[in-house]
């Protein structure tokens, strides 16, 4: 009986290399990072259920449209990813559709809120393969509003995120990032913190945003 690898949890590219799950080899999404020509890929097998590593010590798991629309067996996938890449940054990259938009609310709190990851979302693996170079080649910029709690390489892309919220431009969201170290703590701030430091209808905007979405 053949031993099976053991699935590489931690693995780490060079600086300007991305890790790839084999399966993702013949995909959009890989052939747009090659074509960049900035952003070199390493294919390997035993990856388990992450879908790239990136050299920021930061990994992505990938949810496509058909994955959302299928029901909730991501989720079970999406533990799994939490799990077993505890000491790394997890990043869910979400395909946000006309088809599945409708199911990403629900998305955005079991990633965000149930188990603490970041989310962000893409229209396409095309879109997907832009994030992941400016994720890979933001390394080697500074940035002022860096913390260490938070993996200042990925500023830019939670400003973004923030900035979805209904009220909230960019003068606030950099107010937010600098006093939440992510997401997650911004999610489960409350409305009287909040009003300190946007005011009183912006705070209820951010928690209408993560705590009922249909509002």
């Amino acid at each position: 009986m053949a031993i099976k690898p053991p699935v590489l949890m931690n693995a780490v590219p060079p600086y300007g290399h991305v890790i790839a799950n084999e399966k993702w080899r013949s995909s959009v999404l890989v052939q747009s990072l090659k074509g960049t020509g900035s952003v070199k890929t390493i294919f390997e097998e035993e990856l388990g259920v992450v879908d790239f590593h990136l050299s920021n010590k930061s990994c992505i798991l990938y949810v496509s449209e058909t994955d959302i629309v299928a029901g909730n067996n991501y989720k079970r996938k999406l533990v799994r990813f939490r799990n077993a890449n505890s000491s790394l940054q997890g990043i869910v990259l979400v395909e946000k559709t006309q088809l599945s938009e409708q199911y990403f609310s629900a998305m955005q709190k079991f990633v965000v809120f149930e188990l603490g990851l970041t989310l962000l979302p893409v229209a396409s693996q095309l879109e997907a393969s832009q994030l992941l170079t400016q994720i890979v080649h933001g390394e080697s910029k500074d940035n002022p509003f860096r913390r260490r709690s938070v993996s200042w390489l990925l500023d830019p892309l939670i400003m973004s995120l923030v900035q979805q919220i209904p009220g909230v431009g960019k003068v606030k969201a950099m107010a937010l990032l600098q006093h939440y170290s992510s997401i997650h703590q911004l999610c489960n701030a409350g409305t009287h913190e909040l009003e300190h430091i946007v005011g009183q209808a912006t705070a209820q905007h951010i928690r209408n945003f993560f705590h009922d979405p249909l509002v």
